[in-house]
């Protein structure tokens, strides 16, 4: 089995926290072997993913009549260089992915819709909650008619969780902290030249 089975983890729980954490997911359809991606945040309930899609993206009509589906959420990953570890190793790439397959369909009732978007900007503002879409904002009203609104029934949870897991604990615990370093850095990083 791929990944070795101590880089998966089948914890629907740690899979939902990275889903949770990380929503912006890639969406895969495929038509006539031709793939279409999509990168749009998805909100997981009930063993469901609740998306909204611009109906102008040609990726809106793979997204119904329970067509199937390919999610993958992305956590952190960086280079783990060998001068961490207290042990001889070669050099690798930690990371968390979380890959789930299901069949989506096309809700149509525009006040699901406008319910969906205002719970979505309630999850995605949390915690602290500095802005509230309003039901009543007329802007969002206008938009309405041109964002549709889809669900995904999760069929198939595949956790891949490269973390040094088979390394002595001591290593493990390094390249957790290297993660957490090298990710602050980098984006720090791109961040510095893109708006420079």
């Amino acid at each position: 089995m791929y990944p070795p089975q101590h880089h998966q983890d089948n914890n629907k729980e740690h899979l939902i926290e990275v889903i949770k954490n990380y929503p912006l997911a890639t969406l895969i359809s495929v038509s006539n072997d031709v793939p279409f991606i999509t990168h749009l945040p998805l909100i997981y309930e009930d063993n469901k993913l609740i998306g909204h899609i611009d109906i102008y993206n040609p990726h809106t009509e793979l997204l119904k009549n329970n067509r199937p589906v390919t999610v993958i959420f992305s956590g952190p990953n960086c280079y783990i260089s060998p001068s961490i570890y207290t042990t001889t190793q070669l050099p690798t790439w930690n990371y968390i992915k979380v890959h789930l397959k299901g069949n989506v369909k096309a809700i149509k009732n525009k006040d699901a819709l406008k319910k969906s978007l205002i719970i979505m900007t309630e999850f995605l503002e949390a915690p602290h909650h500095k802005y509230v879409l309003e039901p009543d904002n007329p802007r969002l009203n206008r938009n309405l008619n041109y964002i549709e609104m889809f669900e995904i029934n999760i069929t198939q949870w595949e956790g891949k969780f490269k973390l040094s897991q088979d390394k002595k604990p001591k290593d493990t615990i390094a390249a957790r902290d290297e993660l957490i370093r090298a990710n602050k850095e980098s984006i720090k990083h791109l961040l510095d030249k893109i708006f420079t």
